[in-house]
């Protein structure tokens, strides 16, 4: 008798990829926690090897879609949905590789704010993930993608404050332009998050 082939579960995928967004948002704060310049290099190739594992994940994913006969949601939904974790990912990777061609030295403490923010917004969205599979009875899902929008208008107000602090406190042109370019890439982890939340709201919308 022919085994039946394992049903693949994309949804449980979904989560597998969010878990490395949110290794990758420790490794940066616990980089921002115990800030060393001279681990920034280490610390890359460290969130790199997540990052890397994420892509290779997400390949998996999209090869299997690509043989399978029924999927749960619209295929271009799952292939926009991994992508768009994905690039949470590759968002918080990018945070320390401005700070290492910058040769930042020394850190600003709204960086760690916005780092524990970062935490926060993977930690909900990898809630709105878990939840997903449910999405046609489930009364506390629209309250989880809520939740990710909240963390990234505290990101956004944080951002607002801290850049115009910045400018009001500085007149170094090369602090200016190197704190700018960080903080600009720590908010886009917080609107990479609300975007993938915003995602899954409109899929779980096209399909109710």
């Amino acid at each position: 008798m022919m085994r039946r082939k394992k049903h693949y579960n994309y949804f449980e995928k979904f989560v597998e990829l969010v878990q490395y967004s949110c290794k990758c948002a420790e490794i940066l704060n616990e980089t921002m926690v115990n800030f060393t310049p001279v681990t920034l290099a280490q610390k890359i190739e460290e969130i790199h090897k997540i990052e890397h594992a994420g892509d290779l994940a997400k390949h998996e994913l999209t090869a299997r879609l690509a043989t399978e006969f029924i999927a749960p949601i619209e295929r271009e939904d799952i292939v926009t949905l991994s992508q768009q974790i994905d690039d949470i990912t590759d968002a918080i990777e990018d945070v320390l590789i401005k700070m290492h061609i910058f040769n930042v030295s020394s850190l600003k403490p709204e960086a760690l704010e916005f780092t524990e923010l970062i935490i926060n917004a993977c930690q909900a969205l990898k809630g709105v993930l878990e939840e997903f599979p449910n999405y046609r009875k489930s009364t506390i899902l629209n309250r989880k993608i809520v939740e990710v929008n909240n963390q990234e208008e505290i990101g956004d107000k944080l951002y607002y404050n801290t850049v115009r602090n910045l400018y009001v406190h500085s007149k170094d042109p090369v602090e200016l332009l190197v704190w700018t370019e960080i903080f600009d890439a720590l908010e886009k982890c917080c609107d990479a998050c609300e975007l993938t939340a915003d995602t899954v709201e409109s899929i779980v919308m096209k399909n109710s």
